[in-house]
């Protein structure tokens, strides 16, 4: 059976590969995609993307996947360490998921230490770069499969 995963991407993460380039390295947000839709078709994966800078929509997206998907990736951005709608909308998810990152975020300014995420997430992948997003595609296929 195809197993239904949707990956969330919060504010400034369409600017991928034009800003940070330090932290983010040079890979945009399109190719990330394409690189999951890639490894989606490969694993019999319907993936649905999106992204947004505007809290209210992440909310109705995650809102909406507790409807039809069997698994949630995401990379909240900055609304990781300040949306408590984000948080609470997560909390009525009876599905896995992963909290995503680019930059490792223990590593970075302490405001973004706190995560209002993870411990509503099933694990946390972060500081693995743009390949964090097939390692979470791929632990998330696990985890699923774990749970026939």
């Amino acid at each position: 059976m195809m197993k239904k995963i949707i990956i969330l991407n919060g504010p400034n993460l369409n600017l991928l590969g034009e800003r940070e380039k330090e932290k983010y390295g040079n890979i945009s947000l399109k190719d990330i995609e394409a690189n999951c839709k890639e490894f989606s078709n490969e694993n019999d994966i319907i993936l649905s993307l999106f992204q947004s800078n505007i809290e209210g929509e992440l909310v109705e997206k995650i809102q909406e996947a507790r409807k039809d998907q069997h698994g949630l990736i995401i990379n909240a951005g900055g609304y990781t360490h300040t949306s408590v709608a984000i948080h609470d909308a997560l909390k009525i998810l009876k599905i896995p998921i992963i909290e995503l990152h680019i930059t490792n975020i223990y590593n970075r300014e302490e405001f973004r230490h706190k995560s209002l995420i993870s411990k509503l997430a099933t694990s946390v992948i972060c500081g693995f770069g743009s390949d964090g997003y097939i390692m979470a595609l791929k632990a998330m296929k696990d985890f699923l499969k774990s749970k026939k």
